[in-house]
């Protein structure tokens, strides 16, 4: 009798051991799945961003909501114009006059938005141009109302984002065209934009559709906005486009929705659609996390971030040096050709030396436009 009670309590307690053991087996492998399914979510982020840098931050605190290589340094395009703006509105009044210079009449811009020399408009007048419809030439014009030189005014340009807290951002001219050095991160470009919508004058600029602008010789310039968000986001604040061969598509947007407002940047878009259909995918996630009060999702990847796509290195890094408007362009003449041009000058005069004025300039246009493309 005692060897049978003895024999079931080990069974028993077997029976336990057994049962301990395969809960324990249970939650192991309750556990691996989710990390499974956290990791196969963190990599569905990864898949859908294809973008080089992107983030969503919210407006009222400045969370960080969603980002990717939130602060990779890449090239900033014409994004640049919102720290130009911020800094002329600093130091200049609207209704100022200026006068087009030589040099900003030469700056490559989009078809459409060029000032010619001497030409008079206003502060307020080259700001829409600089920021509907990045006019090169109206953000070079501003740097050398405010400055006198475009290289003064990139000093308070680097100040001011200095002041903002853009850490890891560095400015080399006013316009966001291709030049070593230039550099922005997606963090450092939300925070930017975040800054810039306390000013009422750039917030009622970059939320607008279309504007006429005219200069006092009475010539009229239509502009419409690059940002097609504002067509087809109702909540839409503002934001500010960029795009050279270099940095591919950029662009730092803001939306708003039931009283939040939703801060995106974006770097290095392979393509204008997907610019926009990556900017409102991020405003929906970041709205998401506000909502529902998540966790923001963070993470980093491995990438090519300097060779633009569909062209080589070394292409790239001519087309970089080639990289110059008109003053960049001067400084590069060959004496050779500075001789020749001496010469032709005695040789024909006054009416000659003005022909060859304009045949120059006609060359800096046309080989700046090849080296850069188009600039939004």
């Amino acid at each position: 009798m005692k060897k049978t009670v003895s024999s079931f309590k080990f069974q028993v307690s077997s029976l336990k051991i057994l049962t301990l053991h395969a809960m324990r087996y249970t939650l192991y492998a309750m556990l691996f799945t989710l990390f499974a399914v956290h990791c196969s979510l963190f990599t569905a982020h990864a898949d859908e961003i294809k973008s080089k840098a992107a983030l969503a931050m919210e407006d009222s605190t400045g969370r960080v909501l969603f980002a990717k290589n939130p602060n990779l340094k890449l090239p900033p395009a014409s994004t640049t114009k919102l720290v130009t703006a911020m800094v002329v509105l600093d130091r200049a009044r609207l209704n100022e006059t200026v006068t087009i210079s030589e040099m900003a009449a030469e700056v490559p811009s989009i078809k459409g938005t060029r000032f010619k020399a001497g030409e008079t408009v206003t502060v307020e007048t080259l700001l829409y141009a600089a920021l509907l419809r990045s006019a090169n030439g109206a953000a070079f014009a501003l740097a050398e109302h405010v400055a006198g030189s475009e290289e003064k005014f990139v000093e308070l340009m680097n100040r001011k984002i200095a002041a903002v807290g853009a850490s890891d951002t560095k400015f080399i001219n006013a316009t966001g065209l291709p030049g070593k050095g230039q550099q922005i991160t997606a963090y450092d470009l939300a925070k930017i934009l975040r800054h810039a919508l306390k000013y009422p004058v750039i917030r009622e600029i970059i939320g607008t559709r279309e504007a006429d602008i005219s200069t006092s010789e009475g010539r009229t310039i239509s502009l419409e906005n690059t940002n097609k968000l504002l067509w087809s986001d109702e909540g839409a604040v503002g934001g500010k486009t960029g795009y050279t061969r270099l940095a591919r598509h950029c662009f730092v947007y803001a939306g708003k929705r039931e009283g939040e407002t939703v801060i995106v940047a974006i770097l290095g878009a392979p393509s204008r659609k997907m610019l926009w259909d990556e900017a409102e995918q991020l405003e929906g996630r970041g709205f998401d996390v506000i909502a529902n009060d998540g966790q923001p999702v963070i993470y980093f990847t491995k990438a090519d971030y300097t060779k633009p796509a569909g062209k080589t290195a070394s292409k790239k890094k001519s087309r970089a040096k080639k990289s110059k408007y008109a003053k960049a362009l001067a400084k590069k003449k060959s004496k050779k050709a500075q001789a020749a041009v001496a010469e032709g000058r005695k040789r024909k005069g006054a009416e000659a030396k003005k022909s060859g004025k304009k045949g120059e300039q006609k060359s800096i246009r046309a080989e700046a436009f090849s080296a850069h493309g188009l600039f939004s």
